[in-house]
């Protein structure tokens, strides 16, 4: 008799991504073949509580268990759960869909290596640092990929000294400006500024989010494009795809709220420009050693000059994000997609189980 694989899917977090979390988790859950998987679910409310349900529907802390609370500074918790006689689940592979922090940002896969649970997605390290802007940028620059002109800005030096930051960004930067939080997605904390009060009032909203802030140079006339990518240690890439914001830049609310974007998929690029977007995407993939999945953003100028923004290592999966739409475009449909990085995450584990954990070696006698 075929058994079904238990996977958990993991969603909500401590984030400022939490809402844009639970549109992509319930795009999952709905694009699960029932017939191969048993899907459990773990929802992460913002306080950090975890709580454990089942169902066709997303879980909430309404209609589930809660299970385990991260950084209770007592034991009780934990040893009330370990005197109660029923077996605690067991699950054959995790599906993070964490966006941002405490959950894209390697911590949860951190937990899930020391539970040595198989985990869709990126590992420790390539999801610290996909995470971290300012990280990623600093291995671009090594690889020779190029990405916009910046600054980086710490909270710590912002208090007190606002009128020295915004001169040193002018004069190294000029306008217009992007302030990001070093370390969110989705558009969060992000602001456009074209003149000195727009800036602090943007630098102020960054520090709400993350304590590095970027300051990034912005582009005339760029196009955004973004390709998918999917695979271990040899990913292959999806076709291109233009986003055209109905705003000035692609925020939050043009992401998410207005539906009003408009996307083209392949993007009208000339063959030689598509072809080097999707090389060097698959190289800052490799850089990283992303594994799974991941969608890198680029910007492209009017002369087809290209930049590389950024790698993103859990992307949205809600119904107006590009990776899947990128790759339903290639030709995976979404129950396909979640079979392929199911069977990508049992690869990767496989492989890292045939690591030796010991060492035979003698202490020396003193």
């Amino acid at each position: 008799m075929f058994k079904k694989i238990k996977v958990v899917l993991i969603f909500g977090g401590r984030s400022g991504e939490h809402e844009v979390s639970i549109a992509s988790a319930a795009f999952v859950l709905k694009a699960f073949d029932k017939n191969k998987y048993e899907v459990r679910q773990i929802y992460i409310n913002k306080k950090g509580s975890w709580y454990l349900g089942s169902g066709e529907k997303l879980i909430t802390e309404d209609t589930a268990k809660k299970v385990f609370l991260p950084g209770d500074p007592t034991l009780k918790k934990l040893i009330a759960m370990e005197r109660q006689d029923e077996e605690p689940e067991k699950f054959d592979i995790a599906f993070p869909i964490l966006h941002g922090t405490f959950g894209e940002d390697g911590s949860v896969q951190g937990l899930l290596e020391l539970a040595g649970i198989p985990y869709v997605g990126a590992g420790v390290a390539a999801s610290a640092v996909g995470m971290d802007k300012v990280l990623m940028k600093q291995i671009f620059e090594g690889l020779g990929l190029p990405s916009a002109e910046s600054l980086v800005v710490l909270r710590n030096n912002l208090a007190g000294n606002e009128t020295e930051v915004i001169k040193r960004i002018e004069k190294e930067l000029g306008y217009p400006v992007f302030t990001k939080p070093a370390s969110l997605g989705s558009s969060v904390g992000v602001t456009k500024a074209k003149n000195g009060k727009q800036l602090g009032d943007g630098l102020k909203i960054a520090a709400e989010y993350d304590r590095k802030i970027l300051v990034e140079k912005g582009l005339k006339n760029a196009r955004e494009i973004d390709v998918s990518v999917l695979g271990n240690d040899n990913p292959r890439v999806s076709v291109c795809g233009e986003i055209i914001p109905s705003k000035e830049f692609f925020d939050y609310e043009d992401k998410y709220i207005l539906d009003r974007l408009k996307v083209i998929i392949p993007a009208e690029l000339p063959e030689n420009v598509s072809n080097q977007i999707r090389e060097m995407a698959s190289r800052a993939y490799k850089a990283i050693d992303c594994s799974g999945m991941a969608r890198v953003d680029f910007l492209v100028e009017g002369d087809n000059k290209i930049y590389i923004s950024e790698v993103n290592t859990i992307p949205g999966f809600t119904k107006t994000s590009m990776f899947p739409k990128l790759w339903e475009a290639t030709g995976l449909s979404h129950s396909e997609l979640i079979n392929e990085l199911i069977s990508l995450a049992i690869e990767r584990y496989n492989d890292k189980s045939e690591n030796n954990t010991s060492y035979p070696l003698k202490l020396l006698q003193m």
